[in-house]
């Protein structure tokens, strides 16, 4: 298996862990949108968190979608993700090029700026789940961080990376998310505390050639870790032609004349996936004739 994500528990339940390692996908998130370094970064910890948030919803049409609005120039991303571990997504600006900021690092904060974060989750009720927080760091697990303590009053931390390589593929992605629950003990908290103070960075425990298992183990460090499943992950986008069709149906007739009186063909194209779909007149007035 190459991308997946482990979940495990840990103190007797008083913790609750995910971890994951999601190169692949990252990478071909990298080359479906042209990402610059930074914005593959950016994309990359956003798609590898909401990875690992879309295992615990339950039902097989349930979707979370995480939104993020800055005024950097990076604008937003947007991912979203189901219920298997399929994640896909996009950048508003995929291009932002920046200088490293003051630790050397890709600069994820100064692209995203300030702004707000947004978790949508549809589980099939007559209105979708949505928490709203302010970025506090633009660098995104900081930001998760925070919705899970202040939305969900669930404390947590949440650990983010993308390593590049000098040609800018992507060397390595995958992060971890640790939830205290409510009836945690306080030197269970205490310990943890500690162990998080020592974490180097996930990108330089996947470097050193570590697991999401070993991952959580150094994280969890003291406590006795129970791995309860493991799920592949991957890009993935569910688009085809005949939902585009459907989408184009929907603009209605008029709409559909305009383009059909242009003589031209349109293309249409993917903003998770950045595939393209081509319409020849021919099948403009196929589309037409359904259209209401």
């Amino acid at each position: 298996m190459s991308d997946y994500i482990v979940r495990a528990t840990a103190a007797n339940a008083q913790i609750r862990a995910f971890a994951c390692t999601t190169k692949e996908l990252v990478e071909q998130a990298r080359k479906a949108h042209n990402t610059s370094p930074v914005m593959t970064a950016a994309l990359g910890r956003l798609l590898s968190a909401a990875a690992m948030m879309g295992i615990t919803l339950k039902g097989d049409k349930d979707l979370l979608t995480i939104q993020i609005k800055g005024d950097g120039p990076a604008k937003g991303l947007t991912v979203t993700a189901d219920s298997k571990g399929k994640v896909k997504g996009y950048a508003v600006v995929p291009d932002v090029i920046l200088p490293a900021n003051s630790v050397g690092k890709l600069d994820v904060g100064g692209a995203i700026g300030n702004g707000i974060l947004s978790v949508i989750k549809d589980i099939g009720l007559k209105d979708p789940y949505v928490g709203q927080t302010a970025l506090q760091s633009g660098e995104i697990g900081d930001d998760l961080t925070y919705y899970f303590a202040t939305s969900e009053q669930v404390p947590s931390s949440v650990g983010l990376g993308v390593l590049m390589e000098k040609d800018n593929t992507v060397k390595q992605a995958g992060g971890f998310i640790v939830q205290l629950m409510p009836f945690a003990e306080d030197e269970v908290i205490d310990r943890l505390e500690q162990n998080l103070a020592k974490v180097s960075s996930v990108t330089s425990i996947l470097d050193a050639g570590n697991t999401p298992e070993h991952m959580l183990q150094i994280v969890l460090d003291g406590f006795d870790v129970e791995f309860l499943e493991t799920v592949p992950t991957a890009f993935e986008c569910n688009c085809d032609k005949k939902r585009v069709e459907k989408a184009l149906i929907s603009i209605g007739k008029q709409e559909i004349k305009s383009m059909i009186e242009d003589d031209e063909v349109i293309e249409v194209n993917c903003q998770f996936c950045n595939r393209h779909y081509r319409f020849d007149v021919d099948e403009l007035k196929a589309l037409y004739r359904k259209a209401k």
